[in-house]
């Protein structure tokens, strides 16, 4: 999309959100619930939840579509595109934390990894601008599943005994510490991890959102500024140059949060099967 075609979009967008009687007195920022609610489309659905149904049939057909393609032969289009995600997750996340004896975890990483990056990738489309992962819902589940399965992996290798024994007290830790490390221990596994995982994801994905949002009103406001104000308008080119930046930063955020969330899923995982690593 060009620069000029984005503008019109953010100030048709920035149009919506703005409350009516303030859209004389020049800069205001909307209500916070503006932002971050969305209307229902139909009961119980908004558009958060589209983008969650949206994201898992996109990866889901992606992958079906480059299935039809012949192995065989040199990939190209969809399929090319899944090899490239698949070989990345396999050998920057699995490799490095699990080891060869975790690729039999490769799908489900895979479709975390590639399930996120789409949730977060809305935040920077001109009439949706809003990460799915932005909203605590969808970090929440995400992580309660990777409580529930990196717990029950670890109980089916070691045993119900013998996986809380390793969680809580720690081979090589001087008993005598074990007052102190077993709390933490304890703390840190069922309590520490998924809430991290939710908060890092929720919190930095809503942190982008708002700053692309705080940006494009001060940009509309500088250019649609009163005429006796008309020095205001080459003003606003600066504001606007920064949501540029903002923009294209937030596809790195999104690549990379999606990564940090699937490379600390790998890792607890591994950790639950492997206790001595």
């Amino acid at each position: 999309m060009h620069a000029t075609e984005l503008a019109i979009a953010v100030a048709v967008r920035l149009e919506s959100l703005r409350p009516a009687a303030d859209q004389s007195n020049g800069f205001s920022f909307p209500p916070i619930n503006t932002i971050l609610r969305w209307k229902d489309v139909v009961p119980g659905i908004n558009k958060v939840v589209l983008i969650g149904i949206a994201a898992a049939l996109i990866g889901t057909v992606v992958f079906l579509l480059a299935l039809r393609q012949d192995g065989r032969k040199a990939p190209r289009g969809v399929r090319n595109l899944a090899e490239i995600v698949v070989e990345f997750v396999e050998r920057n996340i699995i490799m490095e934390t699990m080891g060869r004896s975790g690729l039999g975890w490769t799908p489900f990483l895979l479709s975390m990894f590639v399930f996120i990056f789409i949730c977060n990738i809305p935040g920077i489309i001109p009439f949706i601008q809003m990460p799915a992962t932005a909203r605590m819902g969808l970090p929440a589940f995400l992580a309660l599943m990777v409580w529930v399965v990196f717990n029950a992996t670890g109980i089916k290798h070691q045993g119900l005994f013998g996986y809380f024994k390793n969680v809580l007290f720690p081979p090589g830790v001087p008993k005598a510490l074990y007052i102190l490390v077993t709390p933490i221990e304890l703390i840190s596994t069922l309590v520490v991890r998924p809430f991290s995982l939710a908060v890092r994801l929720f919190a930095n994905m809503l942190a982008g959102h708002l700053l692309l949002v705080i940006f494009a009103l001060l940009t509309a406001s500088l250019i649609q500024a009163q005429t006796n104000q008309f020095l205001l308008v080459p003003v606003g080119l600066l504001p606007f140059a920064l949501l540029m930046f903002l923009t294209a930063f937030e596809i790195l955020v999104a690549f990379l949060q999606a990564y940090i969330f699937t490379v600390l899923t790998a890792v607890y995982i591994g950790g639950a099967t492997h206790p001595e690593h």
